[in-house]
């Protein structure tokens, strides 16, 4: 069957269909593995090892290009503009960079995320987690989303990047700027506004990193500013584009992977129970629902030389995108993959943190807040169910992001 024939019913720019994709994402691997969005002209891998062998493969798929323009197009230049006048122009740094380049950058935050600091933060992780638990729990209900899912992590790293704890709000600001123009269509005046409030944002953490240099602190921005011995410091350009990075990115993977872990604690209160029972079984568990509704649906690389997948030619140049939520739901690496299975042996392999090179450098700290939050929830709230009925669609819209939009719940106090 041809692509037009199967698919002509479906777009990914629907909201509909990004907030529930699966059935779409079945039909791909089954008939059209390799995918050109009509709306763009995008290529996109749905399969399991299609997308873990491009997500390696950073010398075909690369991660060097200017996303605003993926989505803006000649309108990202308004924002482009500002910064380069009168702060510091987007630059391939990090994730958005090539090896070897790359690995520069991704051993300074290695440095500063290793397995030691991250297990230090469990006590503190612990203690915002009650704390915020403290707040909400004599209720007997709360808004999930408001209430815990962002003040949770957004506490943590706002702490880890040297802003202060209370700093969350202005933390959470600046990445709902940042993601805005990589999740929709803005106007002009939209981007105008956009360049103002990331100028904004980038004067107040110049401000912080030089202080830093001067007053180094137990921070991840001391660490950047840090030169070890035989390297070279890193520019304040190439700060700017790490921190960018570093705030956008750890702002709505985490709270999405609360709410959906949460979400699937409701609608399945025997697994909740089980969890209660046996703690030790949490990790695999939330390997598994970040497998069955990645937080992150798909990112986007630029093709840099012809290559064949699954019989179709991507021609250098083109735009694709690899869709790890589709990855995470493909029946040939994940049995029953529309099943929500805590047991699953590979739950672990899910690629919801993406692969390769560039996979989240966040990761332990991510399972580790999940991890924790999830215990102590489930050690103090019972009976969980939704206060008020999920809306439809139930998630925001956003071509590569799944937020939920809403997540009230209702519980009691447990003994």
């Amino acid at each position: 069957m041809s692509q037009e024939t199967d698919l002509s019913a479906y777009s990914l720019f629907s909201p509909e269909l990004q907030s529930n994709p699966f059935d779409f994402y079945k039909l791909l691997h089954e008939k059209c593995p390799v995918y050109k969005m009509p709306e763009n002209g995008f290529y996109m891998l749905s399969r399991y090892d299609d997308v873990y062998d491009a997500a390696q493969n950073w010398s075909v798929y690369s991660s060097v290009m200017e996303r605003i323009a993926l989505l803006q197009g000649e309108n990202g230049r308004i924002l482009l503009d500002v910064l380069r006048d009168k702060g510091w122009e987007h630059m391939p740094t990090l994730q958005r960079a090539d090896p070897p380049q790359h690995a520069r950058y991704r051993k300074i935050i290695d440095r500063a995320l290793n397995i030691k600091h991250v297990r230090n933060l469990a006590g503190r992780m612990t203690e915002v987690v009650n704390d915020l638990i403290d707040k909400f729990i004599d209720r007997g209900q709360c808004d999930f989303i408001e209430e815990f899912a962002f003040p949770f992590p957004g506490t943590i790293i706002a702490e880890l990047v040297g802003l202060q704890s209370s700093d969350w709000p202005t933390y959470r600001k600046w990445a709902e700027n940042i993601l805005a123009y990589s999740g929709r269509k803005l106007t002009a005046e939209e981007l105008q506004a956009a360049a103002v409030l990331e100028l904004d944002m980038q004067h107040i953490l110049a401000g912080i990193l030089e202080d830093r240099r001067k007053n180094p602190r137990e921070d991840l921005m001391t660490s950047l500013v840090t030169a070890y011995e035989g390297e070279e410091p890193l520019s304040m350009h190439e700060l700017q584009n790490i921190m960018h990075q570093l705030i956008s990115g750890g702002y709505d993977t985490v709270p999405t992977g609360l709410n959906h872990t949460m979400l699937r604690l409701v609608e399945y209160p025997d697994i909740a129970e089980r969890l209660r029972k046996d703690p030790s079984l949490t990790r695999n568990f939330i390997d598994e629902s970040l497998r069955f509704e990645s937080p992150v649906q798909g990112h986007v690389r630029k093709v840099v030389k012809n290559v064949v997948v699954e019989g179709v030619t991507i021609p250098e140049g083109s735009f694709c995108m690899m869709r790890w939520g589709a990855a995470n739901r493909d029946e040939t690496r994940f049995p029953n993959a529309d099943q929500l299975i805590p047991e699953r042996e590979n739950a672990g392999r899910h690629v919801g943190f993406g692969a390769g090179p560039h996979v989240c450098p966040g990761m332990m700290l991510a399972r580790q807040e999940l991890t924790i939050a999830v215990n102590l929830l489930l050690a103090r709230l019972d009976n969980i169910e939704l206060a008020t009925p999920q809306p439809t669609p139930r998630h925001k819209p956003s071509l590569g992001l799944h937020p939920l939009r809403e997540l009230n719940i209702k519980f009691t106090k447990r003994a």
